[in-house]
């Protein structure tokens, strides 16, 4: 049975700050930064640190006096060695692109470490463990990593959950969530102008920025696509993907109001 994405799915677990919160109990998310592609990674990077993660740091060797220049000055660079990052409790990997390099240092640390793997980085699952993943392939890299869609996309991406043990966000006009546990949820706020580059890195550093702050994969994957597709239906036509930023406040209250 498919759910239609509504708040009422994951509010009860949604994070509201609270007086007493401070940002080391808001969770520290780690992006490993594209040595090619930079602004994919800067658009993950903000979105994460709008949605609420308590720290964001981006990681990367080559690139890192441009990611100093051009990312807010909130988010913080680390250039050297990616266990210089302490408290870490999420790990985004894929906007713009990880390179083999990275990729040998993408490995399980702590048993509660949650990892968003987009893009190319999704062929890294198979070296983490059990229901410590969330996946967010379009079409095309679906089959290329997960398996094949052919006509029913829906039972794909449900099989592929359960096949991998990993929450799967199979994005599309009517993106499909799936749970290991066999879950389906499929999400109908979304604008056609979200077809243009970049709006996914968005989305993924919103889902690590979510569960950095201790929603479990599955409710904040929903949420952060619902709220992604509501602040793409409040711009409409001429958005561009930095253009969501501004939208996530405004939705961000009305779930919390």
């Amino acid at each position: 049975m498919v759910t239609i994405n509504a708040p009422d799915t994951w509010r009860q677990c949604f994070p509201a700050p609270q007086a007493a919160d401070h940002k080391y109990n808001r969770g520290h998310t780690v992006i490993f930064g594209s040595d090619r592609f930079t602004g994919a990674t800067r658009l993950a990077a903000e979105a994460c640190s709008r949605i609420g993660s308590g720290l964001v740091t981006v990681y990367n060797e080559k690139r890192a006096d441009l990611y100093r220049t051009c990312l807010p000055p909130d988010v913080m660079i680390e250039a050297e060695d990616a266990s210089n990052c302490r408290n870490v409790n999420t790990v985004l990997a894929g906007p713009g692109g990880v390179s083999d390099a990275q990729a040998g240092e993408i490995e399980p640390a702590e048993p509660d470490t949650s990892y968003i793997l987009d893009a190319d980085a999704i062929r890294l699952l198979g070296a983490l463990p059990a229901n410590t993943a969330v996946v967010t392939p379009h079409d095309g890299e679906f089959e290329r990593y997960l398996g094949r869609l052919e006509t029913n996309r829906a039972a794909a991406a449900t099989n592929a959950a359960k096949k991998h043990q990993c929450v799967v966000l199979l994005k599309g006009a009517r993106s499909l969530l799936c749970a290991p546990d066999g879950r389906m949820v499929e999400n109908r706020t979304a604008s056609p102008y979200l077809a243009k580059a970049g709006t996914g890195d968005v989305l993924a550093g919103m889902v690590a920025g979510l569960i950095a702050q201790g929603m479990p994969h599955f409710e904040a994957t929903c949420a952060a696509v619902w709220i992604h597709g509501r602040a793409s239906e409040r711009i409409g036509p001429g958005l561009v993907p930095q253009d969501l930023f501004r939208e996530i406040g405004p939705v961000l209250r009305e779930i919390l109001a």
